[in-house]
């Protein structure tokens, strides 16, 4: 019997060691979100994703199908952080950076709107696209479990504890291995916990060689001159008004520790049938809007919503709020803390958030202070109805909009921006304003102003490095970092956008993968290879990607007569625009086509002045070809853009070059774009 029982344990030995140690699939218990229990704590996944962010669900759908166990752990109850936590209004800078799964993401909202792409989007639908792709791969968010520490074997981490959110409870805490782990939360905890190299606040220009970076006056959402900073007007004895610091202007430049303001991106709906009213909320102090009461003194004739707040309409009668000029949503100078804060002091700021921002918009709709239109105005709106369900139609989301950042192998400038520092291991683009918003309110020269405002754009997309999501090898050998990037504090606030967030987590996920399968560090797998899979599998599903042929590849575009490059604006670093002329012209795009078949065809019109009633264009396909016109008036142009692409229809294509679309001049009686045309093959 004993006998038996020993050839049997070899056989099983052998077994093991024939299967190539592969470990098994972990299989995580499901959970609901809010309640943080657990039938059963996991072992070891291959994958382990902190942060069900958007970055964090893109990184999570990723990673799966590459082929390793994953698991997203969320240390909150909400699913998608900003972009389904109401920011509707999309940041994009300039839709050529936005690729891969991202760009799939935003294609998915445009199907739910009837639409090829939708930038402009409800919470609720959002969170709902988001959680398509978890489903479609098969992962289980893990709620309400945040980590505590981690635990390293050199460089390498080699499991984190993490302990229940709502209840924290040393006998209930869990402990997660991992070969590779990805920080994709806002605040970089995972990243602190593993002891990696983080700045918070402002760098003075010096560090880097900048010029907006540090201490900036400036112009935008700024204070009119004139406004008294004192309780009692002309009497500075008596103090100072809320929300303003007692500190002094530092030199232009000048680095420091504060961070820039945080807000709510806030829900509304106007639909009477959708509302719950606005109503005081606990806490409310009047005395914390008397700065606001002064503004509004100051500017009698500044009658609307929107002299106060950017209000941006999303479908079904709701919004997308966000700040504006001199006293608004920000609630500046009171976030200082939250990066390093332990989690009791985040909940307090968090809260205080809130408290401010209910009572900014209550304080609109009673105060005597403010005029009747306002007042009427705002008493149109309240909280919907269908979102936010779970917490009381408001969003779980602050808007961490910079908490730590990383000072990882790489650091994004200012000169990477303004494309004077190209790096050759660009993972993903960015093309968004440097921008950042207000950090304090302050006294200069007797009057109260806010300090920190930066918007510094018109430069083209450009590329993020590798290194930038990786530590210094000395510090981590195994942890990416998609959303606290290494970045100074400007540079940052380019990059800093849900979309590009997305695509650098996709670009992480696969060099988990990578580093995994090479058994290498995060820093030494082969960049070049990460590339080519994110331009030949942008999907990470095999199917042949979309072709896109820009005004700016001269291998696949002709151009015929007078038309002029014009370098903002448009798709890509440019578009051509007709100079004119009475032979007219022509841009002609053709592309690759890699398999026969049907491609719908998309062309990209960004806006002008003065365009065009008419555009035609003709279709080649084959020795086929088809003569169409488009009307100026059906380009439908929304959310914060450039432009939109126009659906040509659907043509079956050869394989190789015997297909193009021509872009002519004739005939127009107005400016004539030609930018740039995408192919996206028909999915069978």
């Amino acid at each position: 019997m004993r006998n038996k029982i020993a050839i049997a344990q070899i056989a099983c030995v052998l077994a093991f060691l024939l299967s190539g140690f592969r470990e098994p699939e972990t299989r995580w218990p499901e959970e609901q979100p809010g309640t943080g229990i657990l039938a059963a704590a996991p072992e070891q996944v291959e994958v382990c994703i902190y942060g069900a962010t958007s970055a964090g669900v893109i990184a999570a759908y990723t990673a799966k199908k590459m082929g390793k166990s994953v698991v997203l752990i969320e240390p909150g109850g909400h699913l998608g952080g900003m972009t389904s936590g109401g920011l509707g209004y999309t940041d994009i800078g300039n839709k050529y950076a936005i690729t891969g799964l991202s760009r799939d993401f935003y294609r998915r909202i445009g199907t739910h709107y009837g639409k090829f792409e939708q930038w402009t989007f409800e919470p609720k639908v959002a969170k709902r696209y988001l959680q398509q792709y978890l489903d479609e791969a098969g992962i289980k968010v893990i709620y309400q479990n945040r980590v505590i520490s981690a635990s390293k074997s050199g460089t390498e981490i080699k499991s984190i504890v993490l302990e229940n959110s709502l209840k924290p409870d040393a006998a209930t805490n869990r402990t997660v291995s991992a070969k590779v782990f990805l920080d994709c939360t806002y605040e970089g905890d995972l990243m602190a916990r593993a002891g990696v190299s983080y700045a918070v606040g402002r760098e003075a220009n010096s560090d880097y060689n900048e010029t907006i970076n540090g201490v900036q006056l400036m112009k935008g959402h700024q204070l009119p001159d004139g406004i008294d900073p004192y309780k009692i007007e002309g009497k500075p004895e008596s103090g100072l008004l809320w929300g303003i610091s007692p500190a002094k202007l530092e030199p232009n430049g000048t680095g420091d520790k504060k961070v820039q303001a945080y807000n709510y991106r806030i829900c509304l709906t106007s639909d009477p049938a959708n509302m719950v009213p606005i109503t005081k909320p606990e806490g409310y102090d009047p005395g914390h809007f008397e700065l606001l009461a002064r503004l509004i003194a100051k500017q009698p004739e500044k009658k609307a919503l929107n002299d106060y707040f950017i209000w941006s309409k999303m479908p079904n009668n709701k919004t997308d709020i966000n700040n504006r000029n001199g006293f608004s949503t920000d609630m500046i100078g009171m976030n200082y803390e939250y990066p390093d804060a332990d989690y009791a002091r985040r909940e307090k700021i968090v809260k205080a958030h809130e408290t401010y921002t209910k009572g900014l918009l209550y304080f609109f709709g009673h105060d005597p202070r403010v005029p009747v239109e306002l007042r009427e105005a705002m008493l149109k709106w309240g909280y919907p109805k269908d979102e936010y369900v779970e917490t009381g139609n408001w969003s779980p989301q602050l808007y961490v909009r910079e908490a730590r950042r990383m000072i990882g192998s790489y650091v994004m400038t200012q000169a990477n921006c303004e494309g004077k520092e190209v790096v050759k291991d660009g993972v993903g683009m960015a093309a968004y304003t440097m921008d950042s918003h207000n950090i304090q309110r302050i006294v200069v020269n007797g009057m109260a102003k806010n300090e920190g405002n930066v918007e510094v754009g018109g430069f083209g997309p450009y590329p993020i490095s590798y290194r930038s999501l990786v530590p210094k090898e000395k510090e981590c050998t195994n942890l990416l970092v998609p959303v606290c990037l290494s970045a100074t504090h400007i540079a940052y606030g380019s990059i800093r956008m849900e979309p590009v967030f997305m695509v650098l987590a996709q670009s992480s996920a696969i060099a988990a993968a990578m580093a995994i399968d090479s058994r290498k560090s995060v820093q030494q797998i082969d960049v070049s290879k990460l590339q080519a899979k994110l331009k030949a599998d942008p999907l990470v599903n095999g199917r042949t990607p979309e072709i896109l042929v820009d005004n700016e590849d001269g291998k696949h575009v002709s151009v015929k007569g007078n038309w002029k490059s014009v370098k903002k604006g448009g798709y890509g670093p440019s578009f051509l625009t007709f100079g004119g002329d009475k032979n007219g012209g022509s841009v002609t795009f053709t592309p690759e086509i890699p398999v026969s078949g049907d491609y719908q065809i998309y062309v990209y019109f960004p806006k002008v002045a003065k365009p065009a009633s008419e555009i035609r264009l003709s279709v080649q396909s084959g020795s086929e070809t088809r003569n169409l016109s488009v009307l100026e008036k059906d380009i439908v142009v929304e959310g914060q853009t450039s432009g939109e692409w126009y659906h040509v229809g659907k043509f079956n294509l050869p394989k190789g070059n015997a297909s193009a679309v021509s872009i002519s001049s004739e005939g127009a009686s107005g400016a004539v774009v030609a930018d740039a045309v995408l192919f996206v093959p028909e999915v069978k």
